[in-house]
């Protein structure tokens, strides 16, 4: 039987803690010259994935 792959994408993006999976926000990649430091500043941290989301992810990573 074959070992089961994840979705490297999601391993990439999705990093599985004791609340959940965090995440990091949108929009932080590049061009980023034109966006105010402000809104730089707000999107530095990372959250945490909605509950209704945990599913996907947990089928993407094969976690359960």
């Amino acid at each position: 039987m074959p070992k089961a792959k994840v979705h490297s994408g999601a391993a990439k993006r999705f990093k599985k803690t004791a609340g959940g999976y965090k995440r990091k926000s949108a929009h932080k990649s590049h061009i980023l010259t034109k966006m105010t430091t402000k809104r730089k500043r707000q999107l530095r941290g990372t959250s945490m994935i909605h509950k209704n989301d945990e599913v996907l992810i947990d089928r993407m990573l094969k976690t359960k």
